[in-house]
């Protein structure tokens, strides 16, 4: 994820922002930083699903075949 500073800022610069006394180099900072935690947060994410196994309740694992694969392809 990304660091709590970052996030800091990106809120920082909101708040400015919606007190409209956000400068032209400001707003795409801002704009950087949004892409970069969008990126971060896809990537946690990503990696949380393929992670993940249902199992149905007679205890066989049902996991979609899908997330089987990309599990498989991050193994090898």
């Amino acid at each position: 994820m990304l660091p709590k500073e970052k996030i800091a800022r990106i809120n920082e610069l909101t708040r400015k922002a919606r007190e409209g006394k956000l400068t032209e180099e400001e707003a795409k900072e801002r704009t950087m930083l949004r892409k970069e935690y969008l990126e971060a947060f896809r990537e946690h994410f990503r990696k949380t699903i393929e992670n993940v196994q249902i199992f149905d309740i007679e205890g066989n694992d049902v996991t979609p075949e899908k997330i089987k694969k990309l599990r498989r392809n991050r193994l090898n």
